[in-house]
């Protein structure tokens, strides 16, 4: 399962992976996470002269950046009028502003190095007669925010489309040659990118941080730094209670070879089931591009049927559809609609967060660089009160947040109590099922013929983990941790994996 943008690179930046025994263990700013928000923050940073280390747990893009669609788009879907009705149009023109400049620093950077960018319309569009409200409502909101979004009636396209939102020259590209530009750069520069060393811990260590971390050889040191940046999609600090303030949703994408030529433009329907459409060129010709199937992470009984069903409905719509890629991606709805940009606690100027992007990453996580770096070198961008990690405008989201804990809860005990129900289907032929009673509770999954078995109890505030049978992983339904069949972490906010069940220990 690997997205087109990670399969068969040919241009690929030389990424140092291991840490030597001369490695310089202290850094003005630690950025931890070499995604897009993380890599154009350390870039930024060094061009102004900070010694800066990147801290990434598996390679770089290999989170959300390397899986998303990859549209740089400030229309995104229903996201205008989620947030006009919460909090006005001021803070909405201020968000779409900063998703603005995000857009500009990233196209200007992309045209200054020569990295490929497709110029499309973005659309958001009504599948259905009962969507039309929804579309013209994002287009009010659109507007009212100071977007020159209009409205069309009909689009070239194969599909049901009644109607949408359009905002002329957005854009899309492959996000893996930006990355790798800017780790290029980081290095022109001095700083430094370790990859394959995960931060397991952070703490105060005299005027400044002591970052404990682990590498995929089972190396284990501190690194020291004055500033910290959590880039990693939710923040592994359970400072802040982030993790109860975002939704983790997960959503899935399939690339096709498609007879003829593929229409322009990105689409994301406004109406439910969503359908996400782009094309990208490769050497081989275009791709299309379909996503959708979205869940909370953790709590859908069946993915792949979800997964089957936008699979079906790319080639009822294109005709002779061949799939060429398979691959899922997480992102994090937070309970205010606004992303979450700055420090983790209030006054806190040591550790700062950046997440909440609800699948824009592509400008949020650039605006969100901007934010960060002006932040820490004594500067401050008009717009940033949008992207506010702790602000007043968050009481609006305190009602979601309530309701998406009672959700957490529920799903605590649950996770607790079913297995008691399946304590004699404890060697599933196929997938995976977590079963026994809550003394000795067994995760057990078979892929690919070899049977695993791990403790389903996540490390990170012990629920449950449930199986994904799209992805073949385990999910917690608390907070989004995911983990492979044999308990591998996966991706966070744990910041370790499943251990081994006492009978796989014992025999």
């Amino acid at each position: 399962m690997t997205s087109l943008w990670l399969a068969d690179r040919v241009q690929q930046a030389a990424h140092p992976s291991s840490v030597s025994s001369d490695f310089d263990r202290n850094a003005d700013v630690v950025v931890v996470g070499a995604g897009i928000t993380g890599l154009t923050t350390a870039v930024l940073l060094a061009r102004a002269g900070r010694n800066v280390l990147v801290l990434e747990a598996f390679t770089v893009g290999a989170g959300a950046t390397g899986n998303t669609t990859a549209k740089i788009s400030v229309l995104q879907g229903s996201k205008m009028s989620k947030i006009v009705g919460k909090h006005g149009p001021k803070i909405a023109k201020m968000y779409a502003q900063g998703n603005r400049e995000g857009q500009e620093w990233l196209l200007g950077y992309c045209e200054a190095r020569g990295i490929s960018v497709q110029r499309e319309d973005a659309y958001t569009y009504a599948q259905t007669e009962k969507g039309v409200s929804s579309a013209r409502q994002e287009l009010e909101a659109c507007q009212a925010a100071g977007l020159a979004a209009d409205w069309v009636d009909d689009a070239d396209v194969p599909f049901e489309f009644n109607g949408g939102v359009r905002l002329a020259n957005q854009a899309q590209f492959d996000p893996m040659p930006y990355l790798d530009s800017l780790v290029v750069e980081l290095d022109e520069r001095g700083g430094r990118l370790v990859q394959s060393t995960r931060v397991q811990r952070v703490s105060g260590h005299g005027d400044g941080l002591a970052l404990s971390v682990r590498t995929s050889a089972g190396e284990e040191f501190d690194v020291h730094t004055k500033q910290c940046v959590l880039a990693t999609g939710i923040p592994i600090l359970d400072r802040g209670g982030f993790f109860a303030r975002l939704k983790p949703q997960r959503s899935y994408c399939m690339a096709y070879k498609v007879p003829g030529t593929l229409p322009r433009g990105m689409y994301l329907s406004v109406d439910s089931p969503t359908r996400s459409v782009r094309y990208a060129p490769t050497p081989d010709g275009d791709r299309l591009i379909v996503g959708g199937a979205g869940h909370p992470v953790g709590r859908e009984k069946s993915p792949s049927s979800s997964v089957q069903e936008l699979d079906s409905w790319a080639k009822q719509h294109y005709p002779g559809a061949m799939q060429t890629h398979y691959w899922s991606a997480q992102d994090y709805t937070p309970a205010d609609e606004l992303p979450y940009v700055g420090p983790i606690l209030p006054g806190d100027d040591k550790i700062f967060v950046a997440t909440g992007f609800d699948k824009w990453g592509m400008t949020n996580g650039v605006a969100a660089a901007l934010a960060l770096s002006g932040r820490i070198l004594g500067g401050r961008m008009d717009w940033a009160d949008a992207f506010a990690s702790w602000s007043p405008h968050e009481l609006s989201g305190i009602p979601k947040a309530l309701q998406a804990n009672l959700e957490v809860g529920f799903n605590l005990a649950k996770g607790w109590i079913t297995p008691v129900t399946r304590m004699g289907d404890r060697s599933p032929e196929s997938g995976g099922v977590v079963s026994g009673p809550p003394w000795d509770l067994e995760a057990r999954c078979r892929v690919n013929g070899v049977e695993h078995r791990v403790s389903p109890v996540c490390p990170h505030l012990g629920g449950i983990v449930n199986w994904n049978d799209a992805d073949e992983a385990w999910e917690c339904p608390l907070h989004g941790s995911r983990f492979a069949p044999d308990g591998t972490l996966l991706e966070g906010p744990a910041t370790r994996g499943l251990t081994a069940s006492v009978q796989s220990a014992h025999g």
